[in-house]
């Protein structure tokens, strides 16, 4: 199973409103394992960067004036995502943090390219997840690190990369742990690890034979000297008299 693990940077709250999508990070995960493989780009939103969103992630325009546009970043950046796990015909699974802001920024940027929207289908929102097991708890990104033990001392400003591998971190422990399958590896053809216990569909484990437990005749005779240095073992008294009435 492919995951993508995905954040932005943008230049405001609305993409209806004209803001535009400023810097993309994502991380791979194969089987909930981290490959080391990821996919970064700062982009000239093509517009002025408001003070709010510089507070927030430090991007400004003078930064970002000499950024490939979202067009020529685009084919790449889908390249990445879209691509199936190995033996799959299905695209990479979308994880992200209040995903459907993301989703809204990315789909309005495809649609001026008229591009393929990425659809909601396969998206995993973290602070779904995060509000479900934690109900009442506090579910932003950095409650959530604080909560698991994810170290955050890089984490200055918003960074769309950085906060990709902070939520990989975050989502495999929402997920049952930091490696809920113990895979050891993400070799090709693997057992899938996304099945439930007890699903029909799950994959058949290899039977292994019942270990013998019959003692071999160096064993029965070695214990029979062993018994006849015992002065009085209490079960062959029990064997003399009988069963206790």
């Amino acid at each position: 199973m492919r995951e993508i693990v995905f954040d932005t940077e943008t230049t405001g709250l609305s993409p209806l409103a004209g803001d535009r999508v400023v810097e993309i990070g994502c991380v791979e995960l194969i089987n909930h394992v981290p490959t080391g493989r990821s996919f970064h780009a700062y982009i000239n939103p093509e517009r002025s960067m408001p003070e709010e969103a510089f507070r927030i992630h430090g991007l400004s325009e003078a930064f970002l004036a000499d950024k490939p546009v979202f067009a020529e970043i685009a084919p790449q950046f889908r390249a990445f995502v879209d691509q199936a796990a190995d033996g799959s015909d299905d695209p990479a699974r979308l994880v992200a943090h209040n995903g459907t802001f993301d989703m809204a920024f990315l789909n309005a940027e495809f649609a001026r390219q008229k591009m393929q929207r990425l659809g909601d289908d396969r998206l995993v929102d973290t602070l779904i997840l995060a509000r479900t097991k934690f109900p009442g708890a506090p579910a932003s990104l950095d409650a959530l690190c604080r909560r698991f033990g994810v170290d955050t001392a890089a984490r200055v400003k918003h960074g769309a990369l950085l906060d990709s591998e902070l939520l990989a971190e975050v989502y495999l422990y929402l997920i049952g742990g930091r490696q809920p399958d113990l895979a050891l590896g993400v070799a090709a053809g693997s057992a899938r690890t996304d099945v439930p216990a007890g699903d029909p569909q799950a994959p058949a484990r290899p039977v292994r034979p019942a270990r013998p437990h019959a003692p071999s005749a160096r064993e029965l005779a070695a214990w029979q000297a062993f018994v006849g240095t015992l002065s009085q073992p209490l079960w062959l008294d029990e064997a003399a008299d009988g069963p206790a009435s």
